[in-house]
């Protein structure tokens, strides 16, 4: 395992991680029990993500929910068997299975659920007095944090374990509009020392420590150190852990990100109606130029799909680049995806990002800004 080193531990309730790292949860099938485990070992928080989990499943175009369910159970499972550390799952509040997959995991004893692609505001009435899963969601705004801890205390008489505050510079599905992905007014350090003001005043209040989780274009030890600088507690990364020899997804998606130039990564309209972020190839080229991809929607699995009206399903096209099928398919990938350069072991990328760390130390206590 890597060592500490300098890093603050993450707490969060009774999961303690030596390194506060935790590798995003990436759909369709590219964060699942390998990677997730393979994070846990080396101290951070692994993550595995729900969407399209059962897509391996034979019955996956003919019972969704069944095959999801089952694969979600079997995953966790098999990550648990492979580490003794923290093993999370991430859960799009859009799925229209929500609830089946919320409490699966739950029931599977899954230490941490994150949760965005919308604000969670039921997740923990889905809980039992047993229950030992920890709940964090994922948000874009100190409002929306506000909003989120207001429910959960009036409803549930409960908070947030932790929250994870995503920037405009990630990967996949945003939370932006359009013009405020590109609004410098957006940027992950302004939203984060928003969040953590709302932490603090919930945290200080009701004496429960909300740690917050800054996401978004992190992509050194450097900038780990810069947004700890505005009010984080720790990181989440995406895009690093794609290029890793434990990633889940197929060899060819990850060479799409070492090929990846800078005016590769573009921003789609989404059929499940959010802005995205992917890497530029044929099958984004032909959607952009009018051509429909034609499909049969066996599911509705996100409730928010216009799928009548979409030129092509995105669930099977995640699927597909996840099996290494580009032509059909596309990688959602953050905004620094152009600076992968190799594939490298999880051990490697965690003990790179720990050393960048320590040898980044500021030489005064004032915050810096993320380029």
């Amino acid at each position: 395992m890597v060592p500490a080193a300098k890093f603050e531990r993450l707490v969060i309730g009774d999961k303690v991680a030596s390194i506060p790292i935790v590798q995003g949860g990436m759909g369709v099938g590219v964060s699942l029990s390998g990677l997730a485990s393979a994070t846990a070992n080396e101290g951070g928080i692994g993550v595995i993500a729900a969407a399209g989990i059962g897509m391996f499943e034979k019955d996956f175009y003919t019972d969704f929910l069944a095959a999801n369910t089952r694969s979600l159970r079997r995953e966790i499972r098999r990550a648990k068997s492979l580490t003794k550390g923290i093993v999370g799952v991430n859960i799009m509040c859009a799925f229209s299975d929500y609830d089946e997959i919320a409490g699966a995991a739950i029931d599977e004893g899954i230490d941490v659920i994150f949760s965005g692609a919308g604000l969670p505001m039921n997740l923990p009435r889905l809980l039992d007095k047993d229950s030992n899963t920890r709940l964090v969601p994922i948000i874009s705004s100190g409002r929306a944090a506000k909003l989120v801890c207001q429910r959960w205390l009036k409803r549930f008489d409960y908070l947030p374990d932790a929250i994870v505050v995503e920037g405009t510079k990630a990967g996949g599905h945003l939370g932006f509009t359009e013009a405020q992905i590109h609004d410098r007014a957006y940027a992950l350090e302004h939203l984060v020392t928003d969040v953590a003001e709302v932490a603090d005043f919930y945290s200080n209040r009701y004496k429960k420590p909300i740690p917050v989780i800054a996401a978004g274009g992190i992509y050194t030890g450097e900038d780990i150190r810069k947004i700890m600088g505005h009010g984080a507690d720790a990181v989440q990364m995406g895009t690093r852990f794609v290029a890793t020899e434990e990633c889940d997804a197929d060899d060819l998606f990850k060479q799409a990100y070492v090929d990846a130039c800078p005016d590769d990564v573009v921003i789609i309209k989404s059929p499940v109606g959010m802005p995205g972020r992917a890497i530029r190839n044929k099958f984004l080229s032909d959607v952009d130029s009018g051509l429909r991809k034609p499909y049969n929607c066996p599911y509705h699995c996100i409730h928010t799909c216009d799928y009548n009206n979409s030129p092509y399903c995105i669930a099977s096209a995640l699927v597909n680049a996840k099996k290494g099928r580009l032509a059909s398919g596309f990688a959602f990938a953050g905004a620094n995806v152009h600076r992968v350069t190799e594939i490298v072991t999880v051990k490697e990328l965690m003990a790179t990002l720990v050393s960048e760390y320590e040898n980044s130390a500021p030489t005064s206590h004032q915050p810096t800004s993320l380029s």
